[in-house]
């Protein structure tokens, strides 16, 4: 069970390499939006002139990644889970998945009637069919691309390095993976062909039922997703509303920005053009709930403590405001009292389905510049009212959220920041001192090598690490043996925001700078000495400074 939870975890965090590049297209398809609605900017962006064509090309561009998703997920799943070898890792993925393809275009060609599709149609819409790099095909979506990446990345892992006679040589490495891909690829296109229609049959049922459901659907969907943070599998839970066909083609995410220039021309309530949109609500969370929960921290800190603090929370709860990203923030008071964080979860579902109920819909999966491009900006001069109720809820929720936290912190003593004991409080003493010696021998070091450096040492150096992947905010690895992993401790003392422990799968919290403390843990894995000399050294200067102190109190 370990390790298929392991395995879970660490497919869910690679399936976030992809979701990374999303930001700024839809970035780009908000501003241009704006910049071609002529209720916003004038005749300037009437039909036809310079500057609409101009905007209406640069829009065009974002559709490189909006419009392949599946083919994004699929070049991307092999770069977090390939064990080696990680580029060519993904051209074999890519050959892979058009072989894949290729085969169901055969077979459905031959005998469409016989797994009750009708291949003559054209593609898009609720044909059930798509075209993939000019191949007519199954529309398989994000899920399939995932499917048949895996089943690359597993042959990959399987036989990359299998050895075989001289005279076969050029059958080695990416050609043999290629070669026993393609033999797979035969059966799995063939049980696809049978079970896929089936499949999105059942999808168009479940988008019924979950348009059907309401506010109690929002609100299951919205604490799950929050509730399952630490886990990792909260991406199984979002991603396919927001990049598959869960509630609508071709997700929630691509079908709203393509849509955004139409949406912003609407002045009936948005709830009533696509109420599928309650499922990109839970970046409400996100917003309002770090309003709330951060006052809660700073009024129940120690007074001698309460200014560290503010300094402390401030910018993990900008982070998750503004860019969407709520691990860090949440983390921070996760392992101090996870019944906070059950309440948390609770609370963000109440948030959602309240939010829907008042009538808000819309793309608001992430942070204050996902709202501002593709949201309110956009769409403000005709769903003004809408958004001044979502704003209102929220800043209710935050109330809610200070009050409910405060007197539970009062109420169990919860160790919060700023209320944690002296000799915890030592534990964050040492990234400030990190800090405070660059320039000097540390500096030598940046403070990604730093953090990169002192984990690898943490879990037991390069010989214990199996394997290393990251998603936002976390360093996700699988170790040998536990018993040569230090404690939460020691990771927070070198900046963690904290460890998550399941079997010999562990992920460190580190933040938004984890891809660069990523590829340092991955440097120094290479070679573990300059890891164990550079924390070595920054123990030792450590000790040294902190001896006085020691002195003192004994």
């Amino acid at each position: 069970m370990g390790k298929a939870m392991e395995s879970i975890q660490r497919f869910g965090g690679a399936m976030f390499t992809p979701v990374l590049l999303l930001t700024f297209p839809g970035i780009m398809v908000g501003l241009s939006t704006i910049l071609t609605t002529q209720i916003i900017v004038g005749d300037i962006a009437a039909a036809g002139t310079n500057w609409q064509l101009f905007w209406a090309t640069i829009k065009s561009g974002t559709n490189a990644v909006m419009s392949q998703l599946p083919m994004l997920f699929m070049l991307g799943l092999p770069i977090g889970l390939a064990k080696k070898e990680n580029a060519r890792a993904v051209l074999e993925a890519f050959v892979t998945y058009m072989t894949f393809n290729y085969f169901i275009n055969g077979f459905m060609t031959g005998w469409a009637p016989m797994f009750g599709v009708d291949f003559s149609v054209e593609v898009g819409g609720t044909s059930g069919l798509a075209e993939i790099c000019s191949v007519k095909t199954l529309d398989t979506g994000v899920i399939g691309a995932l499917i048949i990446s895996g089943i690359s990345v597993y042959l990959h892992n399987r036989f990359f390095d299998t050895k075989v006679p001289d005279w076969l040589g050029v059958f080695r490495g990416s050609s043999l993976v290629c070669v026993i891909s393609f033999v797979v690829m035969i059966p799995v296109a063939l049980l696809f062909c049978f079970v896929w229609p089936i499949f999105q049959d059942f999808i168009q049922s479940f988008q019924g039922f979950m348009k059907s459901s309401g506010a109690l659907g929002v609100f299951v969907y919205a604490t799950l997703e929050a509730g399952l943070i630490p886990t990792g599998l909260h991406h199984f839970i979002y991603q396919p509303f927001l990049y598959d066909a869960a509630v609508v083609n071709g997700g929630l995410r691509a079908y709203w920005t393509e849509h955004l220039s139409e949406f912003a021309t609407v002045t009936e309530p948005m709830i009533n053009v696509f109420p599928e949109a309650a499922f990109s609500l839970f970046g409400m969370k996100k917003v309002f709930a770090p309003i709330g929960i951060s006052l809660a921290f700073i009024t129940t800190a120690k007074p001698e403590k309460r200014k560290a603090t503010i300094a402390r929370m401030i910018p993990v709860a900008l982070t998750a405001m503004l860019c969407g990203i709520t691990e860090p923030f949440e983390f921070t008071f996760l392992f101090a009292a996870p019944l906070l964080f059950g309440v948390h979860a609770v609370l963000a579902g109440l948030m959602n389905a309240v939010t829907f109920s008042v009538g808000v819909v819309g793309e608001f999966s992430s942070g204050l510049l996902n709202w501002l491009s593709l949201n309110w900006i956009p769409l403000w001069v005709n769903q003004w009212p809408m958004y001044l109720k979502q704003i209102a809820v929220g800043l209710v929720f935050s109330g809610i959220y200070f009050v409910l936290f405060h007197f539970l912190i009062i109420k169990f003593n919860f160790k919060t920041p700023g209320r944690e004991d002296e000799d915890e409080i030592k534990l964050y003493t040492k990234k400030e001192y990190m800090e405070r010696k660059k320039g000097g021998n540390a500096g030598a070091l940046t403070e990604d090598q730093e953090k990169a450096a002192a984990f690898l040492v943490g879990l037991g150096g390069a010989e214990n690490v199996t394997t290393v992947t990251n998603c936002a905010t976390r360093l996700r690895v699988s170790v040998a043996d536990l018993d040569k992993v230090q404690s939460d401790a020691f990771f927070k003392e070198f900046g963690a925001h904290g460890v998550v422990r399941n079997g010999t799968a562990l992920q460190v919290i580190v933040g938004l700078a984890v891809p660069n403390v990523r590829s340092a843990f991955e440097d120094y894995m290479k070679s573990g000495v300059p890891a164990n000399a550079a924390v070595s050294q920054l123990a030792a200067e450590s000790e040294a400074e902190e001896a006085p102190a020691a002195d003192t109190q004994a």
